[in-house]
């Protein structure tokens, strides 16, 4: 069974994932940062930008990016389910401009 990662400080899970997946649900940085310190990365992550609080989804997607470095991985399959359009871009830019960086090397 696949392992995702669900960031969102008010969208249910299981109101929107479909199909067959553990879902662990991160309300909020610090939640998200320590289940990816505790279990590693997850298949995927779904991420929402507004998170209510000062840090954001994409602080997130930053501690992402910054495991895969130190860890010489590729980033894990992700979706935006934020409805903050500046917001999403900037995470799928940050997102994808490391998978570019990480298939270069090889």
């Amino acid at each position: 069974m696949k392992k995702l990662l669900w960031l969102d400080d008010f969208r249910n899970p299981a109101d929107y994932v479909v199909g067959d997946y553990e879902i662990s649900w991160a309300k909020n940085y610090d939640d998200f940062c320590k289940f990816i310190s505790e279990n590693g990365l997850p298949d995927i992550i779904c991420f929402d930008h507004d998170l209510g609080e000062e840090k954001s989804g994409y602080d997130c997607a930053k501690f992402v990016v910054n495991y895969c470095q130190e860890h010489n991985l590729d980033i894990p399959s992700y979706d935006i389910q934020s409805s903050n359009s500046v917001g999403k871009d900037n995470i799928r830019s940050l997102m994808n401009n490391w998978h570019r960086v990480f298939v270069s090397r090889f």
